[in-house]
């Protein structure tokens, strides 16, 4: 082959590369822009107030198509399917309690998006905000709005796999002191102290006690629930194969998603519950993979997100493993129930 035959076959290569390219960020640029347009069929979102502090209501993160599209939304507990009344307060991940919000938000810059985290008033206002490392991941408030907990992922984006790292940070809400990384904390596994470098902690969720605290440990390619003790600055396991935990509201239960042997790789989760009390594990109703914390309704339901035609869609099941799961909201994530 010639030189000139060589070039051309490099010149043809790179034509069909930039066409791709182009091709590409038009397609993105199009759904970009349909995204601030009202989906057909959607659900009605219209602007108006939104506050932590109404009972009986449920706040998240509105994910269907328009101009209101990433903003936090209420609608009653009740009726999650109905028209939404939207804040204006753009999150990636939120959730609150007790009068009390944790927003993650994207800082858009002119070469990368950074990301942080506001603590919100009952009004939606920002009393606090903290830089956060990485790709926002999960968010709490623990049940007196005393504390809020995030995780981000550091290096890597998903759970699925095993290359990632996470950062997880617990700030007090009244004082704005910081704990930036549960690796601080000492760790005993197996009553025994354990000290690793390939600690990963993500998936805080909180006690009513302002000190006991539940959140993922993986090292050495295991999950592990942890407790952990704000006073004490420890982290103790209690049980294996334990991911994303969410305390129940009576506190003897935890919900949570459960590596199955044998499912694909890239959906490895069923939903479970365990009994803190006997260490019991109970599979929900729920067969597909959830890669979610999931949130209690109440004492008998908790509600999680799945993928769905545009971003996610929230579901409820019985959390003591009868029954079936249904959809209650379409376009919708990070949950919080008020009240």
């Amino acid at each position: 082959m010639t030189l000139r035959s060589r070039l051309l076959i490099l010149l043809s290569a790179l034509a069909v590369l930039a066409a791709v390219a182009l091709a590409s960020v038009l397609h993105a640029s199009a759904r970009a822009e349909r995204r601030d347009h009202t989906q057909a069929g959607g659900p009605k979102v219209t602007p108006g107030t939104v506050t932590l502090t109404a009972p009986g209501h449920l706040v998240f993160r509105n994910m269907a198509w328009g101009p209101h599209r990433d903003e936090l939304t209420t609608v009653p507990a009740g009726a999650p399917a109905g028209p939404r009344t939207s804040s204006g307060v753009k999150c990636l991940r939120f959730y609150a309690a007790a009068g009390t919000g944790v927003c993650l938000q994207a800082v858009h810059g002119p070469v990368s998006d950074t990301y942080r985290a506001l603590i919100l008033d009952a009004h939606l206002k920002k009393r606090a905000h903290y830089d956060v490392p990485g790709i926002p991941s999960r968010a709490r408030v623990s049940p007196t709005g005393h504390y809020a907990a995030w995780t981000a992922f550091v290096g890597g984006d998903s759970y699925a796999g095993t290359n990632f790292s996470t950062r997880t940070a617990i700030a007090d809400t009244r004082t704005g002191a910081l704990i930036p990384s549960l690796e601080a904390f000492r760790i005993v596994r197996d009553g025994r102290p354990y000290q690793s470098s390939d600690v990963n902690f993500w998936g805080v969720t909180f006690a009513p006690d302002d000190r006991t605290f539940y959140a993922t440990l993986a090292t050495k390619g295991s999950t592990y629930l942890v407790r952990g003790d704000l006073r004490t600055r420890t982290l103790t396991t209690l049980h294996p194969n334990v991911e994303c935990p969410s305390l129940s509201p009576d506190g003897t239960r935890i919900a949570y998603k459960k590596r199955v042997p044998g499912l694909p790789k890239d959906a490895p989760w069923r939903l479970y519950v365990l009994d803190l009390r006997t260490m019991r594990e109970t599979p929900l109703a729920e067969t597909r993979s959830v890669d979610d914390q999931a949130v209690w309704k109440d004492s008998h339901t908790v509600v999680y997100a799945l993928p769905g035609d545009y971003g996610a869609d929230l579901y409820q099941v019985p959390a003591d493993g009868t029954g079936t799961a249904r959809r209650i909201s379409v376009s919708a994530v990070s949950p919080a129930y008020l009240g």
